[in-house]
């Protein structure tokens, strides 16, 4: 083991500060137009009032409207004393911004005045995941937490109307939620959850009662399989994507990969993308597939054949959301390192950034210079982000 130069260094391994330093001559890097932030952001829901807007779940308690294309970060939300976890736009007129949290409460504040509006107050454990929908009518909130609980809540009212619960397949802490486009009617909706075991579970939820959603069995025909089973182990992202006709669910899980689950087969894969460490984030365009994790890069595939087309170098920590704008012209990106990057999707761009990728591992070009980054993490706040990250 190294001598320690600090006390934060005292108790570290090589490995570990090797690792500081490579960030710490990483994070001066200009690619992606980073935002830079002082608190490492853990989630990220597009703007529906603005179309070069986010809104920022921050691990110092609060959520912040951010305008990617001017950098105005000033617009922030407050009131959680713990990180905040995970972040939605709802409500009449999407007028109103939710927030789960690792104190257990939902937060809410009007998205124009940003005065605090009602807390919700039900879980046991964090809040990590929220959506927004209506359902018979009534504007609704659902909620998943470490509990392993998954919640109804009347917006309007406060009050929670169900507690789901798998009381077949034991439920870990549930990672992801998401609104069946397709399947969804105005009075029953179908939710989809994932959760830090592999199960991906559907639920019919009305105004009066829910039931979790068997699913055919790929394998036996007539049969029936509890949940969706297509990974090995934490699933952390749901999105639903429209190619063509159909509606399919694309995941992304610890085990490295991310699917596209097909409806028409009965939800298994029909493309499955093996991008080599944990996956936290998926989105897709017509034309992409885009990728991020822990080995802190973003990468690009082809829909069309499977295979990797750019590989985008810039976060220097964990990579937790990504977001599609413009019509999947760009991709916005936000991480632990505490910057919000945003990336073109334009062939000629990726192109351009294959070849400035290729021109560094060359060496034709300079290291971008280090400039002195606030924020970067000691042991103990690594140690404290790995407590909320991991699987519980």
């Amino acid at each position: 083991m190294n001598q320690a130069t600090s006390s934060e260094q005292f108790f570290q391994t090589d490995a570990e500060q090797a690792l500081q330093e490579r960030r710490a001559a990483k994070a001066g890097n200009k690619y992606g137009n980073p935002v830079v932030l002082k608190s490492k952001l853990l989630a990220a829901v597009p703007d529906p009032a603005s179309p070069s807007s986010i809104f920022t779940a921050e691990s110092a308690g609060s959520v912040r409207r951010v305008n990617v294309d001017t950098g105005d970060t000033k617009q922030v939300y407050r009131g959680p004393s713990a990180p905040v976890t995970c972040v939605a736009v709802g409500g009449p007129g999407n007028k109103t911004l939710f927030a789960g949290s690792w104190d257990k409460y939902i937060w809410s504040w009007d998205v124009t005045s940003k005065a605090p509006g009602r807390k919700y107050s039900g879980h046991t454990d964090f809040v990590k995941a929220i959506v927004c929908t209506k359902i018979g009518g009534k504007e609704c909130l659902i909620s998943g937490g470490a509990d392993k609980k998954i919640m109804v809540w009347d917006i309007e009212t406060g009050a929670r109307l169900h507690v789901l619960q798998d009381q077949t397949v034991s439920m870990m802490a549930v990672q992801d939620l998401v609104v069946d486009p397709v399947q969804s009617t105005a009075d029953s909706i179908i939710l989809v959850s994932a959760s830090s075991d592999p199960h991906i579970r559907r639920w019919q939820i009305t105004l009066d009662g829910f039931e979790q959603i068997k699913e055919a069995s790929p394998d036996e025909p007539g049969a029936a399989r509890h949940t969706i089973l297509e990974h090995d182990t934490t699933v952390y992202k749901l999105v639903f994507d429209r190619d063509g006709e159909e509606v399919d669910l694309w995941t992304c899980s610890g085990d490295g990969t991310a699917k596209c689950l097909s409806r028409l087969k009965g939800f298994v894969p029909d493309d499955s993308i093996q991008h080599g460490a944990h996956v936290r984030a998926v989105a897709v365009t017509d034309q992409w597939v885009l990728t991020a994790g822990r080995d802190e890069d973003i990468k690009i595939w082809d829909r069309s054949s499977g295979k990797l087309y750019c590989t985008l170098e810039g976060h220097y920590n964990e990579v937790t959301d990504l977001i599609v704008l413009d019509g999947g012209n760009r991709a916005v990106s936000v991480s632990i390192d505490g910057t919000i990057r945003t990336w073109p999707l334009q062939r000629a761009d990726l192109d351009k950034a294959n070849k400035e990728r290729e021109d560094r591992a060359a060496g034709v070009e300079k290291a971008a210079p280090v400039e002195p980054v606030e924020g970067l993490m000691t042991v103990e706040e690594e140690a404290e982000l790995a407590a909320l990250m991991e699987e519980d």
